[in-house]
């Protein structure tokens, strides 16, 4: 008897090991395709924001020089379509605010932004990107778009910078290399004479200047953005990203507005309608489409700041360089002369530098998530970058 009670105890014990044994592999299992899944989620949003970035960035730009070019002269009316499309986004926005509720991470009312700070940041972010706007509507008018695009990639290395300060962002060899490349790339523009444009020199100096400037303050704006997006406001939805475009767009708008009357320039307004080279139907369609463009381009930016970091926003914003320089020569017969072949090879080679330097941070990344004793399995996001 006592041999067959052993024999029961044994038994049991076996059968109890062998179910923690399927529980724990169970467990492991759902640990390493939770990962997996989010991690391909993940890279299905940003996938979507860089499509937006790529094409409405080129696409306004264009359109922006075509506006100049066939009889636009109004730098305040360029910089008023940067931001006027806010409009478009609202609905989205409300589908969200919607099917959700209010965009906090953490649902203590105590820990959410209160209005006031949120009415001093949009207030903040509006101005600020009223100005830069205003300077790229400079660069634009007096810089051949191809020469206009490349210098824009300093804003690459202004925005490393600002991203060490406020976002902790590290740097690697490729960084620093990729970073370098760029800065040389846009420098060798800086010795262009401006006859491409039909300007003077003067001129050609001043679009020069406010390009550099306008993508300084661009790439602060941008650090910023990641900071308060991650720091002050605490959210983690696409409502947040809509919110942090289409308010400071709305007092954009509106400081454009002022500054189109202030300036006089809507007098000339009405005559720039009538003896539009393309007719008056496409100057409404551009300055419509214009709008429309920039807005895609927002929220591609501001997306990718959210997922990532706002240097890995700045630096998908340089693929369009290969694009843009490109398609103005076959639209708009920029000249590409060998100094501008040379600071276009110097940017593509730069931004696969980076590139790489992303691609071995992601494989790293995924071979940690990998790990099936890790407390925490989510795909870590800053890591990435």
């Amino acid at each position: 008897m006592e041999n067959t009670r052993e024999m029961e105890l044994q038994v049991r014990v076996e059968n109890k090991e062998l179910k923690s044994q399927k529980s724990s592999k169970d467990t492991t299992t759902t640990q390493l395709k939770l990962p997996t899944v989010k991690h391909y989620k993940w890279w299905f949003r940003v996938s979507l924001y860089i499509l937006f970035l790529l094409t409405g960035q080129s696409a306004a730009t264009l359109l922006g020089r075509l506006y100049y070019d066939k009889g636009g002269n109004s730098k305040w009316m360029a910089t008023f379509v940067q931001s006027a499309g806010f409009p478009i986004l609202i609905p989205i926005l409300l589908y969200f605010l919607q099917s959700k509720k209010i965009l906090s991470s953490n649902n203590d009312p105590r820990k959410r932004p209160t209005v006031s700070t949120l009415l001093l940041l949009f207030l903040f972010f509006g101005l600020f990107s009223a100005g830069v706007n205003l300077m790229y509507s400079y660069g634009l008018l007096y810089l051949p778009v191809s020469t206009y695009s490349l210098i824009c990639a300093t804003q690459l290395a202004f925005n490393a910078i600002f991203s060490f300060l406020l976002n902790s962002q590290k740097f690697t060899a490729l960084i620093f290399n990729s970073l370098v490349l760029l800065t040389v790339s846009a420098s060798l523009l800086a010795v262009q004479p401006g006859n491409s444009t039909k300007v003077s020199e003067g001129k050609y100096i001043i679009g020069f200047l406010c390009t550099v400037g306008a993508s300084a303050a661009f790439s602060l704006m941008l650090s910023l953005s990641e900071l308060t997006l991650k720091k002050v406001l605490k959210i983690q939805t696409f409502d947040a990203v809509l919110m942090m475009q289409i308010f400071p767009s709305f007092v954009a708008t509106c400081a454009c507005v002022v500054g189109l009357f202030a300036s006089g320039e809507w007098k000339t307004l009405g005559s720039e309608f009538k003896t539009y080279q393309m007719g008056r139907v496409s100057y409404v369609m551009n300055l419509f489409w214009t709008a429309v463009s920039w807005q895609v381009s927002s929220v591609g930016m501001l997306g990718l700041i959210f997922e990532v970091s706002s240097l890995f926003a700045n630096v998908i914003s340089t693929v369009s360089l290969p694009a843009i320089p490109i398609l103005a020569v076959i639209f708009f017969h920029d000249k590409m002369d060998g100094v501008k072949i040379i600071a276009l090879i110097l940017a593509i080679w730069g931004f696969l530098s980076y590139v790489y330097q992303h691609y071995l941070d992601d494989v790293k990344a995924k071979s940690s998530t990998s790990m099936p004793n890790e407390e925490d399995s989510d795909y870590d996001l800053d890591s990435s970058i």
